[in-house]
């Protein structure tokens, strides 16, 4: 019951942010984004973990470190950096749930994804003579890769599809800021955010599949 009121309202105060809270003032803008953060970490704290404690303790953290960046992203670099350290979390935690590699019919658009964004997004900044930010932006983009390839290597269903939410936004983020405007960005990038950091909390109750895997039962 808990958990179903905490679902709820981290989709209400979701839809209040991104659709009905102005840019200014800024630290008010700041305050509402961090409350389904903040509603998203007691949802994974009220789940109870199938195998593991550990599992628990990193993610909650990492949803943690993450709410702290969601504070500081205005100073882009401070919010990068921060980033990064919560995906680290992520990283440890779904290592921790590993079972096999990932399939290569999986392994393929994960790293043509990363090739082709570095290749766009930080090439664009090296032409620029953006060096220090081309190479944060290389060093971000092997972070998410390793992120959803670990995600990928739990079975877990909602761990897998957070993740790959999460480089969802991330990219979306990064194409507007770096390429060119994208109609809905706002939208498109804190709807993707939201859904992926409450799936990657309820992957903390997900079991995990102890069978072969093959592309019809990856993500069952």
């Amino acid at each position: 019951m808990v958990r179903k009121l905490l679902l709820t309202a981290i989709i209400m105060m979701g839809i209040i942010y991104i659709f009905f809270i102005p840019a200014d003032p800024v630290s008010f803008k700041i305050f509402m984004k961090l409350i389904p953060m903040a509603l998203i970490i007691l949802y994974a704290m009220t789940m109870t973990p199938v195998f593991s404690r550990t599992y628990k303790q990193i993610i909650t953290l990492g949803l943690f470190v993450c709410m702290i960046a969601d504070g500081v992203i205005y100073w882009f670099m401070m919010g990068l950096i921060t980033f990064f350290i919560g995906h680290i979390f992520y990283i440890v935690g779904f290592r921790h749930m590993g079972q096999k590699s990932v399939p290569v019919w999986a392994a393929i658009p994960l790293l043509l994804y990363g090739a082709g964004m570095a290749v766009w997004i930080a090439g664009l900044q090296f032409a620029a003579g953006q060096l220090v930010l081309g190479i944060a932006i290389i060093a971000y983009i092997g972070i998410i890769l390793t992120m959803g390839w670990m995600a990928i290597r739990t079975r877990m269903k909602l761990a897998i599809i957070g993740a790959l939410l999460f480089m969802l936004s991330d990219s979306i983020l990064a194409i507007d800021r770096f390429v060119f405007a994208l109609p809905y960005r706002d939208a498109l990038v804190m709807v993707s955010y939201y859904a992926a950091q409450t799936l990657i909390a309820a992957s903390i109750g997900s079991r995990v599949a102890k069978y072969s895997v093959n592309r019809n039962n990856l993500i069952k």
